[in-house]
Order: C-alpha cells, then sequence, then structure tokens
C-alpha cells in the first residue's frame, strides 16, 4: 500500500501518475475497502454524468451569485446590466418590426401608384379618392364611361405615372410642360401664346378628339368650331342696319381650373378624373427665375387656359352654352341677331333697334359679369350702315368683303416685293413675310373667292421665287399688257431710221431731232 500524499502538491503529483482523477478515486475506494479489486472497474452512465455537470454549473452559479450579493454596488450594477440588455434586445425588436412595416406601407403604396392617384399638389388634391362617376349622363352625351385613373389610363395608352406626372401641380419647378411666347396684336400689344410640350399636346389632343368634340354646343358659338368661321360668324349680319360689337377682357385666363373641373363634372365624370382632366387643361402664369446657375419656373396666380392649348377653344366654347343661351335670348327678345366667335360678341338688327340699344347694353353686360367675364369697355363698336360695319375683321355692309384700304396696302405690298425683293418689307408686324402674305392671301380667298383667286395666285408666283405677270389681251389694240402695270404699248419705229440697216443713227440732225436756238436769241 503506497503513502498517503500529505500535501496538495503532492495529491496532484500522484493523481497525474496514476492517470487521471477517476484512477485515483477507484484506487482510493479499494484501499478503504469500498471496492474489491476483483469486480470489473466501474462506468458512469450518461444520466449520472449529465446530472452531475447540471449539478456542477449551479453550483456555480450559486457561488457566483453568493459572490455577487456580498456587494451591493455590485447586485445594482448587475440589474443595470440586465435591464440595458433587455431594452437593447427590445429596441432592436421594435426597430426590426418598423422597418419591416416601412418596407410593407412602401410596397402598397407603390402598388398604389401604379394605379391610383392619390395626391397632385397642395390646393388641388381634394376629392382624389371619390371615384363615383355618373354612367346615364355619360352615355346620354356619348361620352367614354370611365371611373378610375387606371381607365383613363388605360384609354390613352399611357401609364398612370405619366399622366401624374403632366397633371401634378408644383409651385416651384425646374421645367415646365409649356414653351411661351409672344405675338403681336393687331390693335397694339402682345399676345402670350402657351404651347405645350408634345407628351402633354399629344394627352390634350385625346382629350379633344374623345371628350370635348361630342359634347354639342349652342348654334351661336362660331369660333374653332368644325365647318364654321369667321365667315359663318359674319355672314348673319349682313345688311343689318345697327351691328353692335363687344369683346370680353382676358378671356381664356377668366376661365381658370375650378370653372374647367366643374365643366369635366358636368358631364358626368367622378371627382377624381375631372379633378385630373382639369389640371391637364390648366396652367398658371409662370415667373422664370435662375439661380446659382438652375434655372426654376415659378407659378403665380390661379390655373386657368393657356391661350394655345388644342383643348382651350373647345372648352371655352363648351363653358359658354350658357352664356350664349341667355344672350341669344336677349336677342329674341328684341329682334336681333347674335353670334360669338371666341371672345368677340355681335348683335345686329334693324335702323328701329336703336331705341333699344340702351336696354340691349344694359342686359349684356348684366350677363357678361354674372356668368364670370368682363367687358372690354375700350373695344365696344356701334355701327350704323352710313359707316363701315366690321364683324371679326370682314366689312358686311353689303356683302362680305376686304377693308379697301388694307386691301390696297397688301396690294402695293406685293407690287414692292415683285419690283424690289422681299428684302425689308413686312406686313402686319410678322417676321415671316412671305408667310404672313400668303395667309392674307386665302384670306382675301375665303371672304371673296372671285376677288381672292388673283392674289393667291401672284403670292404663289413670289413664293416660287417668279414674276407674276397675268396677260391681259387688249381687245382693241391686240398687244399683251400686264394688268397690274398697265404698261403702255411701245412706240412705232422711226421711219427715217428704216434705211438703215445697223439700227444705228446717222451723223448730222435728223429731221426729227430739233435744233437748239442761237445764243443770241435768248435776249
Amino acid at each position: 500500500m503506497s503513502e498517503v500524499p500529505t500535501s496538495r502538491e503532492a495529491l496532484w503529483e500522484m493523481i497525474k501518475s496514476l492517470g487521471g482523477k477517476e484512477s485515483f478515486e477507484l484506487r482510493e475506494m479499494t484501499r478503504l475497502g469500498f471496492w474489491d479489486e476483483s469486480k470489473p472497474e466501474p462506468k458512469l452512465t450518461k444520466e449520472f454524468l449529465d446530472r452531475r455537470t447540471e449539478l456542477q454549473k449551479e453550483l456555480h452559479d450559486l457561488i457566483q451569485k453568493q459572490q455577487r450579493y456580498e456587494s451591493r454596488e455590485r447586485i445594482l450594477a448587475d440589474i443595470h446590466k440586465t435591464r440595458k440588455e433587455e431594452a437593447r434586445q427590445r429596441r432592436l425588436e421594435t426597430r426590426e418590426k418598423r422597418e419591416q412595416e416601412r418596407l410593407e406601407r412602401a410596397r402598397l403604396w407603390a402598388e398604389k401608384k401604379e394605379r391610383d392617384i392619390p395626391w397632385l399638389g397642395e390646393g388641388v388634391s381634394g376629392g382624389l379618392n371619390h371615384t363615383e362617376c355618373h354612367r346615364g349622363r355619360l352615355e346620354d352625351l356619348g361620352l367614354p364611361v370611365l371611373e378610375l385613373i387606371e381607365d383613363l389610363a388605360s384609354a390613352m395608352e399611357l401609364q398612370v405615372g405619366r399622366i401624374r406626372f403632366l397633371a401634378y401641380h408644383r409651385r416651384v419647378s425646374k421645367f415646365s410642360h409649356y414653351r411661351r411666347f409672344y405675338l403681336q396684336k393687331k390693335s397694339g400689344g402682345k399676345r402670350l401664346i402657351s404651347a405645350p410640350m408634345p407628351q402633354l399636346k399629344f394627352v390634350q389632343y385625346w382629350i379633344l378628339e374623345h371628350l370635348l368634340s361630342k359634347v354639342p354646343l349652342h348654334d351661336a358659338a362660331h369660333g374653332f368650331v368644325p365647318g364654321r368661321s369667321i365667315c359663318s360668324n359674319a355672314s348673319p349680319h349682313v345688311g343689318a342696319d345697327l351691328v353692335v360689337n363687344m369683346d370680353l377682357r382676358n378671356f381664356f385666363p377668366t376661365l381658370t381650373y375650378p370653372r374647367v373641373k366643374g365643366m369635366f363634372r358636368s358631364f358626368g365624370y367622378s371627382e377624381q378624373l375631372s379633378s385630373v382632366l382639369g389640371l391637364l387643361c390648366t396652367e398658371p402664369e409662370l415667373d422664370e427665375v435662375e439661380l446659382d446657375g438652375q434655372r426654376y419656373f415659378l407659378h403665380r396666380g390661379d390655373r386657368h387656359l393657356p391661350q394655345g392649348a388644342p383643348t382651350s377653344p373647345a372648352i371655352t366654347n363648351i363653358i359658354c352654352r350658357r352664356f350664349d343661351a341667355r344672350m341669344s335670348g336677349i336677342a329674341k327678345q328684341l329682334g336681333l341677331t347674335y353670334t360669338r366667335y371666341a371672345d368677340d360678341v355681335t348683335f345686329s338688327g334693324p335702323s328701329s333697334f336703336r331705341a333699344d340699344l340702351p336696354k340691349l347694353l344694359w342686359r349684356s353686360q348684366a350677363v357678361i359679369q354674372e356668368e364670370g367675364f368682363e367687358l372690354h369697355p375700350d373695344k365696344l363698336r356701334i355701327m350704323s350702315k352710313g359707316s363701315r360695319q366690321e364683324v371679326t375683321g370682314i366689312v358686311v355692309n353689303e356683302k362680305l368683303s376686304i377693308n379697301r384700304g388694307t386691301l390696297k396696302r397688301f396690294r402695293a405690298l406685293l407690287h414692292h416685293i415683285e419690283r424690289d425683293g422681299i428684302e425689308g418689307k413686312h406686313w402686319n408686324g410678322a417676321t415671316d413675310v412671305l408667310s404672313a402674305i400668303r395667309g392674307y392671301a386665302y384670306f382675301i380667298q375665303m371672304v371673296d373667292p372671285e376677288k381672292g383667286a388673283p392674289y393667291v395666285k401672284r403670292v404663289n408666283a413670289i413664293l416660287k421665287g417668279e414674276r407674276w405677270k397675268p396677260e391681259v389681251r387688249h381687245p382693241a389694240k391686240g398687244y399683251v399688257m400686264p394688268d397690274h402695270r398697265k404698261e403702255e404699248p411701245p412706240p412705232p419705229p422711226d421711219p427715217a431710221l428704216a434705211s438703215f440697216p445697223d439700227g444705228k443713227t446717222p451723223k448730222g440732225p435728223s429731221r426729227n431731232v430739233k435744233k437748239k436756238k442761237p445764243w443770241w436769241k435768248f435776249w
């Protein structure tokens, strides 16, 4: 029997020499009589080992807790650390949950924007969630039944996002859907023209063709109506004793976005589609500024019909249907004839109508104000039969004709162009003189075909670079003469020069040449 170790170091040396703790314990149990050496070496079960490991861990934790609880500060630090870890874990869970919710909202918003327009800018987005339309009213007018913005995009063969881009109302933007320029007015001043860009122009032409052109108009409207013109507007007033012409001031700007939206709403379309269509057909005035090398467009004022958009004329005629009906009623009560071409209002009647003239002016002005328009006081004209009566630029005294003074100036201009060329010539302030004279020649032909045909032929010859000389055979003399030149026939040849075949004049005075007086006969 070996010696029993008396120190820790000796004990650890013996354990190492025997090959481990289990061998040392077995030897000691045998030495002390707890185990028979003849029996096989005992094996610990897995359950025993697991239970021992668990108890050792619990014992270790209890020892650590005992050590921690010996100090109050250490206990508080542990509690604080535990709470911080729990709070951090909760924050991570909350952040992850909110991120998932944000991604889900973004996905739903993207899907909604692909099929709907929930927002179009400040001040114009009210009612975009109302999608109820009046089917019966739309079918009565023969208009396409469109309920949702998806239906409108599908009919236009565009994406909803493209329509939103064209209709979005921005207070400040870096681009504009219109190209703006000025045209000179005949009466002086400049007229602002807003021409839409190609994408918006395509949408406006679709609205004009599929919606606006199917709405019936009042018979008194002649402006921008298929089959009608300024001639059809002036014809009813030919030969009248008295003609009264009125002009509406700022005609297009007075037709604002709410009125245009209300027009589409009256067709039967929903609040949502009416808002979108109204925004596509209107535009506010812009101020163009530059900041740090970047150009910005600042919107000012209310949205209104742009003068230059293809939809604007048709919208004016539709909105003015009640205006035309009321003015026609006034004309019928007074025995007059009424027509309207855009913002040009005309009444005509017999000479007995002069007594009712104050009544006409008072009633007309009241209707103009009630319908949201404004009478231009400087363009009110009352023309009697003894003076020149003009309706939309056409003289209507006896028949449709052109102002003689203007026609005379135009004829003189053509003469100078044929003689000297186009350089330095102008016509009514136009920059492109050739296009201007061509348009005016066809205008003369439209009003008076017989009188206008020679002018059209003459202008076309100028455009081709030729000299226009219509040949008119003189009935008596038999030679050809340009009627606009009024040239005299060439003089007959001198019989005294007929004997000289080379055509040279002989030396010495001819019998046809007058002799000079001697110098002394002057006194």
